[in-house]
């Protein structure tokens, strides 16, 4: 049977919803006897049956090729959580989208035999068969062209380009989901990686620079040792020198003693009158003679010390410098601040407007900002100042006359942490208790280091860079500036970072 006798039978199949299986392609000419149209028959009669409520169709509606009443499939959909799956191939139609298809009223008379052409001998089929099987196959139009459905309960036979375009859109469907679930991890690995990058050369770095901060402290260090022991071997032979000198002086004076013996000696037994003339001569002569003092030998005290390059003080003071202003509403009345806000004076009594924040009871004054958070720097110029006390204090602090709330102002009060000069001409330091400082050199600016995130807070003298005073139990939360002034003193000056040196 050629090709053109087998379409009429294939399209009134089509007509009257017969679905074949999918799998191989079903021709007309395959339903052979009474036993393949009964076959056929029973799989028209399920076809006629909506697959759900396996009633009669009544209003059907087709989504994704398939047949369904609109009230079966609207009650299935009923609670569907944003997904409407097909019953049967369970594809996704995130729209809802169905529309209706005609009536198949003629359900049971399209049970009926379908009309079969009578086999031709066998001759003739097996000649055809042997031609389709030699003659490749011809291209056909898309029409031509069936597929079959995936659901092993339903027969029927698509068209190529609706096939291909329902499988398109589950593919874009799936697609898009997956783009949506792979795309954040890849961004996320990436972002992974790039941070492995970063912090492989952020420790390389780091690695780098403490190896040469090492490699300085080494060659400082030799230095240092080299230079000591030199002095040291230089003082020794001072030492040396000066006791043999001294020494010299010993052995003489004990000559000349052991003479004058021996000549007292030499006279005491002559006469009395040769006696008394030699024994004043003697006595002349050994009160000339000068006993030499015993030489004491002290060594010096040498000892080890970093410079600021290699303390970090350096580094604190360009990293971390602020600029730190004073605040006139907290000024003493009898405080002038200078218009930069930078320095201030102990001068005459004024009569101010009432303020809560201002200082009452000692000529104190505080910054214009206090700081919570961060490391920061600044410097305060005290040279020429007979009395002085700088730091940093925890608001709200004292501010009264009343001596139960404001205390001399080089006692150890709460909120207060701080290093300063007394008339007495004593170095203190003030915190949770007083400790006397004894630096080296008498310091001309002091520098302030507030680290707020560890709660210290460090004092340095800039003359020769050495550290006065550390404590480690600040306050937590805000600190402010703190600058006492003095009864009888000069400017209190915030110096520039740029001038440290």
């Amino acid at each position: 049977m050629s090709r053109s006798q087998e379409q009429p039978e294939l399209a009134a199949f089509e007509l009257r919803g017969a679905r074949p299986s999918r799998g191989s392609m079903v021709s007309p000419t395959s339903i052979q006897g009474s036993m393949e149209l009964k076959a056929a028959q029973a799989d028209l009669q399920a076809e006629a049956h909506c697959p759900i409520c396996k009633e009669d169709f009544e209003n059907p509606v087709t989504e994704c090729r398939h047949d369904f009443c609109h009230a079966s499939i609207s009650e299935f959909w009923k609670d569907p959580k944003g997904c409407f799956p097909c019953p049967l191939c369970h594809f996704d139609c995130p729209e809802r989208k169905i529309w209706s298809q005609e009536q198949p009223s003629q359900a049971p008379e399209v049970a009926q035999p379908l009309p079969v052409q009578k086999r031709r001998n066998n001759s003739q089929q097996e000649e055809h068969s042997s031609e389709m099987q030699s003659q490749p196959p011809a291209p056909s139009s898309g029409k031509e062209q069936e597929v079959f459905s995936p659901s092993p309960t339903s027969r029927f036979v698509w068209p190529i380009e609706d096939a291909a375009l329902c499988s398109m859109k589950q593919i874009e469907y799936f697609l898009k989901m997956w783009r949506e679930t792979v795309e954040p991890a890849e961004k996320a690995i990436a972002t992974h990686r790039i941070r492995s990058l970063v912090l492989n050369r952020m420790i390389n770095l780091r690695r780098e620079e403490v190896m040469s901060e090492y490699r300085q402290y080494r060659l400082f260090l030799q230095d240092q040792q080299k230079d000591i022991l030199g002095q040291l071997e230089n003082e020794k032979l001072a030492a040396l020198a000066k006791l043999n000198e001294n020494l010299e002086k010993f052995s003489d004076h004990l000559s000349s003693l052991k003479c004058l013996l021996s000549e007292a000696e030499r006279n005491y037994g002559r006469s009395e009158l040769e006696l008394l003339a030699s024994v004043k001569e003697i006595y002349r002569r050994h009160a000339n003679l000068k006993c030499p003092k015993v030489l004491s030998v002290e060594t010096k005290q040498y000892r080890s010390s970093f410079p600021p390059q290699f303390s970090g003080l350096d580094r604190i003071i360009k990293r971390f410098h602020v600029d730190v202003t004073l605040d006139p509403d907290t000024a003493h009345c009898t405080l002038d601040v200078s218009e930069d806000k930078k320095a201030v004076l102990r001068g005459k009594m004024k009569k101010l407007p009432n303020n809560q924040r201002r200082f009452l009871a000692h000529p104190v004054v505080l910054g214009s900002e206090g700081y919570s958070s961060g490391r920061h720097y600044w410097e305060v110029a005290v040279e020429n100042m007979s009395e002085w006390l700088l730091g940093v204090c925890k608001e709200p602090f004292p501010r009264s006359v009343d001596g139960s709330k404001a205390r001399r102002p080089f006692s150890v009060q709460d909120g207060l942490w701080g290093i300063g000069l007394t008339r007495c001409h004593d170095y203190i330091a003030l915190g949770h208790k007083k400790i006397d400082l004894l630096p080296k050199v008498a310091p001309n600016r002091v520098g302030i280091f507030l680290d707020s995130d560890l709660h210290e807070v460090s004092f340095y003298n800039l003359h020769d860079k050495s550290l006065l005073c550390h404590f480690s139990d600040c306050a937590s939360g805000a600190l402010w500036p703190y600058f006492y002034t003095g009864s009888v003193s000069g400017p209190l000056k915030i110096c520039k970072a740029e001038d440290f040196e």
